[in-house]
């Protein structure tokens, strides 16, 4: 298991997709207030 299998984190990495190993936006209310945090930061 490594970047050539798709089912992993790693392999996701290396073909550049998203799925439910690797998400491509934050889901959960705690990821969206942290998100939320560094772009008021940058502002």
């Amino acid at each position: 298991m490594g970047r050539g299998d798709i089912k992993t984190k790693k392999g996701k990495i290396a073909a550049g997709s998203f799925g439910k190993t690797r998400p491509a936006k934050a889901t959960s209310s705690a990821a969206k207030k942290e998100a939320a945090k560094k772009t008021e930061k940058k502002k």
